[in-house]
């Protein structure tokens, strides 16, 4: 039995985190979950949008589903978090968002996004397929930044040669593993020399250790402009921090949007997944939530989990409800909520 923690989250959180709960469950997959509240819920009925004990819970099981938790744009929000040292001592940081603060708590090193283009999916391009690697620690998302006077803002970019052949290391291994043969090292080294520099010679040092994945670089820039033109033209991407945050989500794009991008992150000891999208509050509760990109992160889990059967049936039958567009939601060009999409997955789930 695999004991995963639930984050159902905010905004259409709860909507989608349940349709892929259900979908788990139908799968047969032995799974025991254990509900956690973060987000907008935990801060009224608690002070704090993360609660210590919902880390340490995702620490102790070792994997997390979590929804989609809000954070506000702009101003100076910083989550105060605090965490019991093993002396008794308080340790307190402070973060820009429960996303960065789980990353960070838990050291989930990368963020892995696959971008795929499913049947009865519009899209401009026929074929999609890429694999997104993206640094989760560092670079502008450790949130330096201070007013150096009332008229100038200023953040800090972090490099370093350590995370940055870690998640090299990573990427390679796991295109390795899949039998995927090249990657492509995303950076702004022209410009960014000292930074995007080290996180350049760093991935291209350890991917001289793996001669069977060719490893090439571009600059991102370049890299939006191709990607919009020949996505087929690339198998997987590696990215520091914030690149990879916005490549990934300009990927999704081209293979259906935001609705069906899956996300994982993964760390040493526990790995967590979740959506790529938001918290949708101007439809949550109104049963219009896509709850596809939930389902195929669960079915990453799944995958992560040793469960390959089990993700296999889902991914079968989400693309069959997928492929008929009889049972989808407005987003996809059908006509129905989430819950009778949901009904319609575990139904082709059951026949098999």
């Amino acid at each position: 039995m695999h004991r995963v923690v639930l984050i159902p989250g905010d905004g259409i959180g709860p909507e989608v985190t349940r349709a892929a709960r259900e979908v788990v469950d139908a799968s047969g997959a032995p799974v025991s979950w254990q509900v956690a509240v973060a987000g907008l819920q935990a801060q009224r009925d608690r002070g704090t949008p993360l609660p210590e004990d919902v880390v340490r819970a995702v620490a102790e099981a070792g994997t997390a589903l979590k929804g989609p938790t809000a954070t506000p744009f702009g101003g100076d929000y910083r989550i105060a978090f605090e965490r019991r040292a093993a002396d008794g001592s308080i340790e307190r940081r402070s973060y820009p968002s429960i996303t960065v603060a789980l990353r960070n708590e838990l050291g989930l090193f990368v963020n892995l996004r696959p971008v795929k283009l499913y049947p009865g999916i519009e899209a401009r391009f026929g074929s999609v397929d890429l694999l997104i690697f993206r640094e989760n620690t560092e670079d502008l998302y450790l949130g330096i930044e201070r007013m150096r006077d009332p008229d100038t803002a200023e953040a800090t970019k972090v490099i370093t040669r350590g995370a940055s052949r870690r998640v090299a290391a990573f990427a390679l291994d796991t295109m390795r593993r899949l039998g995927r043969k090249r990657l492509t090292v995303v950076h702004k080294a022209n410009i960014l020399k000292l930074t995007d520099g080290l996180f350049l010679d760093s991935a291209l040092a350890v991917a001289a250790g793996y001669p069977d994945v060719v490893t090439e670089h571009k600059v991102v820039d370049a890299l939006c402009a191709d990607l919009v033109s020949r996505p087929e033209a690339y198998d997987g991407l590696l990215l520091p921090n914030l690149y990879g945050d916005i490549v990934s989500d300009l990927a999704a794009g081209l293979a259906g949007g935001l609705g069906i991008a899956p996300g994982a992150n993964f760390g040493p000891a526990c790995a967590e997944f979740e959506a790529v999208h938001g918290t949708a509050p101007d439809i949550a509760g109104k049963d219009a939530a896509n709850p596809t990109a939930m389902i195929l992160s669960a079915m990453l889990m799944l995958r992560h989990l040793g469960e390959h059967r089990a993700a296999a049936a889902i991914e079968v039958a989400l693309s069959r409800v997928l492929a008929q567009k009889r049972f989808v939601t407005r987003d996809l060009g059908g006509s129905c909520g989430t819950r009778r999409m949901t009904e319609a997955i575990l139904e082709a789930l059951a026949a098999g």
